[in-house]
């Protein structure tokens, strides 16, 4: 019978060897990507003071951080949810003098109070790139591109990127298509639940044709060019054909461009990546702005232990036994060369138990 006091939190799960394994072989691919392309690591704390993992980024809120008083200094601590803010701490502090554009790279834990039926986990290995300095189409372009190519290092297939514009209700309602200040979060929320009636009610009838500008790139684009009332998203169209221009072939590419959910801070371009063989959502970047420094940004963010679940199948590797009264030598000799030893401790042993494949005989590995 289970103690109740080794229960884990609801949200929570020990990750056992056949999938941390496939898990930590997705992180160094990806970060092996990252890396290649001139993005330097960076490990920002766990834990760091509450008013400045909220202050960096709009709609970052601290009501989903678990929160406690420093013992240190008596001031609010905050667990991190998120990795992004603290990049942009790093940036606009220690590298606020380095040359821009500032490529950055990051991987580590982030755990949120309550998780939601679309995203159940509590906790998430988080890996991601940011480009600090720029927030242009060619920036975009790169950031999305990059991302494809990690989770394609990390063994998924059937790779999609789904585009949004999460500002185009306030670009439309500026001129192109007019809506008083206070309409403005209503008419939001109604295109965030494709709620055609409730978008008329909510004084957004004009907005309507946005609710089917959605679907695969090409078709969804000329859709979206024929609300172009007075050339208001001119520009936004021809970023978005870029960034698919630089995509080509390697992803599959869709458009929804009222989306926001999980784009909480991104200003006029975002993206969600899925892939073949993965629940939901696998990661999602776009463009942003560091408050505090105003620097504009644009990154991604890739949620490792999904990517793994939608990899190749983990294989336990072949395994050599080593003997007691070994070759030390022959051993060390093909651990340099590729193989994974287990070590005899005691006469009592069963190697083929333990895992083992193949046993050293003298100075060369024999099938068991």
């Amino acid at each position: 019978m289970t103690n109740p006091d080794d229960l884990l939190p609801e949200g929570l799960e020990d990750r056992l060897p056949g999938q941390a394994e496939p898990i930590t072989r997705a992180m160094r691919a990806s970060l092996d990507v990252l890396s290649s392309h001139g993005y330097d690591r960076v490990r920002p704390p766990l834990v760091e003071f509450e008013k400045s993992l909220a202050g960096r980024m709009d709609g970052v809120t601290p009501r989903r951080m678990f929160r406690f008083v420093d013992p240190a200094s008596l001031r609010t601590l905050a667990l991190r949810s998120d990795i992004t803010p603290q990049i942009g701490r790093i940036s606009a502090t220690g590298m606020a003098d380095v040359p821009r554009p500032l490529r950055l790279a990051y991987c580590g834990e982030t755990a949120v109070i309550r998780a939601d039926q679309l995203e159940p986990a509590r906790e998430r290995l988080q890996l991601g790139a940011e480009l600090i300095g720029a927030d242009t189409v060619a920036a975009a372009s790169e950031i999305v591109a990059l991302a494809v190519q990690a989770l394609s290092a990390a063994g998924l297939t059937g790779i999609s990127v789904d585009f949004t514009l999460p500002d185009l209700v306030d670009t439309l309602a500026e001129k192109a298509l007019p809506l008083p200040a206070g309409a403005r979060d209503a008419v939001r929320r109604e295109l965030d639940t494709k709620d055609a009636g409730g978008l008329k009610a909510a004084g957004g009838e004009a907005y309507l044709p946005l609710l089917y500008a959605t679907g695969p790139f090409p078709e969804a684009l000329e859709k979206l060019r024929a609300i172009d009332a007075g050339g208001a998203l001119a520009t936004r169209i021809a970023g978005l054909e870029e960034i698919a221009g630089r995509i080509g072939d390697t992803a599959r590419i869709t458009l929804d461009p009222t989306e926001r959910h999980g784009f909480e801070y991104q200003s006029w371009f975002g993206f969600t990546l899925y892939a073949e063989g993965v629940r939901g959502a696998i990661g999602r970047g776009g463009t942003y702005l560091i408050k505090g420094s105003e620097e504009p940004a644009t990154g991604f963010s890739l949620y490792v232990d999904q990517m793994a679940g939608g990899g190749s199948q983990y294989v336990k590797p072949d395994t050599l036994y080593l003997p007691l009264g070994h070759d030390r030598d022959a051993a060390a000799r093909l651990r340099a060369i590729g193989w994974r030893t287990i070590a005899q401790l005691s006469e009592s042993e069963d190697a083929k138990a333990l895992g083992c494949t193949h046993i050293l005989a003298g100075a060369e590995p024999e099938a068991l």
